[in-house]
């Protein structure tokens, strides 16, 4: 259960009682404002909100639409609303969804701590060749943030904080690489390293690798959209990315020559995961609410789905030539 609070002038509390029709609601004149209160099961809100936003011109101040969720609400009349309601898809508002990706298109000094730190655990876990510490590992990563906030930014149109989810992003990985090779070089001097088997099979690049990237994204995306975790939701995304990012590193002071390859597989995780999580958005209907933003969002939909399918087939080729 919903409630909504509709503040709204004078001149125009008329046309969103319209909107109301077949529901009921309160409303009260609290200083040339009337405060509108209405309850409806969550199923509705998405469609109820778009009704509402339709007749209420937000220019002015004093019009505004709040949404809260009451601990309970004892009600007959809403509980009978409640068996009543039509069974249909549950879908997050647009505005809830931008106030869950707000701070992933910023880059700090928290989220480069937790991912340097994961890069670390990872490396000593690849360099004792324990899986599970690899595993442990990802439980501290922020690298889901990014790729959900980019494609989110993505199908609502908003290319300037969808390139800046990409930037941190960027900035996360590159981080976890360079803190990698440092760290293999000044453990080299004290005592010689060597390729663990846990490190080799993240040195052959196969085509499989990039599919799977792309049904952990899809999964990772529509988890957390539905309230799972993001620290659960981002541990397959993690699992995928990190050990790959981190053994670049590693064997840049190693073994050089198998650079390319991890660079291939890296490239072909990101762009894997970034793939998926764009159709994840498009399975779950996020767009922009206005007609006009729903056209701009389409074609920077459309350039970015482009974008990463023809990268997808060049590195799926490349892929099959190297591992073949």
């Amino acid at each position: 259960m919903k409630k909504i609070v509709v503040h709204v002038r004078e001149d125009g509390h008329k046309q969103v009682e319209e909107t109301l029709e077949g529901l009921h609601y309160t409303i009260s004149l609290v200083q040339d404002v009337y405060e509108i209160v209405v309850y409806t099961p969550e199923e509705n809100l998405d469609d109820l909100i778009e009704k509402i936003q339709g007749v209420l011109d937000l220019r002015y101040n004093e019009n505004m639409i709040e949404v809260s969720t009451p601990e309970f609400v004892i009600s007959s009349l809403l509980k009978r609303a409640e068996k009543k309601v039509e069974k249909k898809e549950e879908k997050t508002p647009v505005e809830k969804l931008l106030g869950t990706v707000k701070g992933y298109g910023e880059l700090d000094l928290e989220k480069l701590s937790l991912t340097s730190i994961a890069g670390l655990v990872a490396l000593s876990g690849l360099l004792l060749d324990n899986q599970t510490i690899i595993i442990g590992a990802m439980l501290l990563s922020p690298i889901m943030g990014p790729i959900y906030g980019f494609s989110v930014y993505a199908a609502l149109g908003r290319l300037e904080n969808a390139l800046r989810c990409l930037g941190v992003l960027a900035a996360l990985l590159l981080g976890v690489f360079v803190l990698s090779a440092i760290a293999t070089f000044l453990i080299n001097i004290v005592m010689p390293l060597g390729l663990t088997d846990e490190i080799t099979t993240r040195l052959v690049v196969n085509p499989i690798y990039t599919i799977m990237a792309v049904l952990l994204g899809f999964a990772a995306v529509v988890a957390f959209n539905r309230g799972t975790s993001e620290v659960i939701a981002g541990v397959a995304i993690a699992a995928a990315i990190i050990p790959p990012t981190v053994v670049a590193g590693l064997v840049l002071v190693l073994q050089p020559m198998s650079l390319i390859t991890t660079a291939l597989l890296v490239a072909g995780q990101i762009v894997g995961l970034i793939a998926g999580a764009l159709v994840a958005v498009t399975v779950l209907k996020i767009k922009p609410r206005d007609t006009r933003d729903q056209t701009v969002a389409k074609r920077y939909m459309t350039w970015s789905v482009a974008m990463i399918v023809l990268l997808i087939v060049l590195l799926l080729w490349i892929s099959w030539l190297m591992w073949n």
